[in-house]
């Protein structure tokens, strides 16, 4: 049946019910497209104040006790010290005063290592003019490094951190995933920041380069309000749940991320031949997408798959990804907690 018949096999005049649902429908039809409109150029409004440079970064590594996996996973001993504090160091810099508003006229300072262990930031800070002053870090992308802090739940956790001299915001119970936990720490730092470091402490073994680049592709990507690294998948992680596999576009924005493999052949077998990506830990966000993302309700895919990314996906915002070169060794069981005590030995790594 097409328009035209439609039309021409009503002659008679439409009843009152018929005109009333079709009145209705237009009613109905008029809001849904004018959320269309308003998301559209809420959307627009938003990506057009985030064209400025983003050069401010904190870190932030959250950290809670009650992990479904690996209850207390934050405080369990790798080589004698707690998961939390045994990652890479972040060099300890100097505490001179730095001029933010000449961003490139410092030399980088060389980032050894990075975790929370051995940098503790109480001086950092700015002056009455805008200065920053006390330690700091300088990325080789001339993003400002000018604090980490770790985000915890649970006291226990948040002592143990203080024992070796990091910072601690405490956070509720409340916060459903990692990127709620950043954005409740980031709401109770008394500093702004442009762009807000996931730091995984359950990937101890991340390179200070990865997350620098993670950072980088951020600031370089306008349209994008999050950022994030993949690395390739091994095959005998194929089916695992705990190795999130990721998918990308031509451009380097992710398309889809899963805990299944992807892409999935009809063979149902793993191509030797295609290189699957495993989606690492280390995530950054644009600070003020940081404030919308609790407020965006969960999605679908997001609660099937248990990903927090996911929402950022499915409520149309970019997210720019990385390749790089890199042996994950993250922690998500007691029983990896041996298998990267064994990596790390037989690399002469402590």
């Amino acid at each position: 049946m097409n328009l035209l018949s439609i039309c021409s096999s009503s002659s008679s005049a439409p009843s009152s019910s018929s005109v009333s649902n079709n009145a209705k429908a237009w009613i109905v039809h008029g809001v849904i497209a004018g959320v269309a409109i308003a998301v559209a150029v809420g959307a627009h409004a938003y990506l057009g104040r985030s064209r400025k440079f983003r050069s401010r970064v904190v870190g932030i590594i959250p950290a809670r006790f009650a992990s479904s996996r690996f209850q207390g996973k934050p405080l369990a001993h790798i080589l004698g010290k707690p998961m939390i504090q045994k990652g890479k160091k972040l060099q300890q810099c100097t505490s001179s005063s730095v001029y933010g508003s000449n961003l490139l006229g410092y030399h980088p300072l060389k980032i050894l290592s990075l975790s929370v262990d051995s940098l503790s930031s109480e001086n950092m800070g700015e002056d009455k003019t805008g200065n920053l002053t006390g330690p700091y870090c300088f990325l080789k992308s001339h993003s400002w490094f000018v604090g980490l802090v770790v985000a915890t739940d649970d006291e226990k956790i948040a002592e143990c951190c203080r024992g070796f001299g990091a910072n601690v915001i405490m956070t509720s119970e409340s916060c459903r995933n990692g990127t709620e936990r950043c954005n409740e720490a980031l709401q109770k730092l008394e500093k702004t920041y442009d762009i807000v470091v996931n730091i995984q402490g359950d990937e101890p073994l991340v390179e200070p380069e990865i997350i620098d680049g993670v950072v980088q592709a951020l600031q370089a990507a306008p349209d994008a309000v999050f950022s994030t690294a993949v690395t390739s998948l091994k095959p005998e992680d194929a089916f695992d749940p705990n190795r999130v596999k990721c998918v990308l576009d031509n451009k380097g924005y992710a398309i889809y991320f899963s805990r299944g493999l992807i892409p999935y052949n009809k063979s149902g077998k793993v191509n030797p031949q295609f290189p699957y990506l495993l989606h690492l830990g280390i995530q950054s966000y644009d600070s003020k997408f940081l404030k919308i993302y609790p407020e965006l309700q969960p999605t679908p895919l997001q609660l099937e798959e248990d990903l927090e990314q996911l929402k950022v996906l499915e409520n149309g915002y970019k997210m720019k990804v990385i390749k790089v070169d890199h042996e994950a060794h993250g922690v998500d069981t007691p029983e990896d907690v041996e298998k990267i005590e064994y990596y790390m030995l037989e690399r002469n790594l402590s």
